[in-house]
């Protein structure tokens, strides 16, 4: 069974940085695309970053670029998310998302807490 698990996250004052992980176990082959998604209380889910396998290509959210980065782990079908410049707005649910076959984001992870304080 495909499973999607996170970790990294964890408190963090302002300014300061976190890098999470998630690692599609399970699988045989490398993921069409994984990325992350966050969601703070009371908002919905925002796209935060995703990378394509196989080929470059990455895309950003407009509130995280510039200060995050998205990024593989050669040979494994693990994602980093390097957090810089975390802002109290950053606060959030950040789950891990794969699309396998190329047709969207449908598997996700049950999410980690990222919280920045002031």
């Amino acid at each position: 069974q495909v499973q999607l698990v996170e970790s990294g996250g964890g408190l963090v004052q302002a300014g300061g940085s976190l890098r999470l992980s998630c690692t599609a176990s399970g699988l045989s082959y490398f993921a069409f695309r994984m990325g992350w998604f966050r969601q703070a209380p009371g908002k919905g889910r925002e796209f935060v970053a995703g990378i394509r396998w196989g080929q470059t290509g990455t895309e950003y959210g407009d509130s995280v670029k510039g200060r995050f980065t998205i990024s593989r782990d050669g040979w494994e079908n693990t994602v980093l998310l390097q957090m810089n410049s975390l802002k109290p707005e950053d606060t959030a649910v950040y789950f891990c998302a794969a699309d396998l076959l190329g047709g969207g984001y449908a598997l996700w992870g049950v999410g980690t807490q990222v919280t920045v304080s002031s």
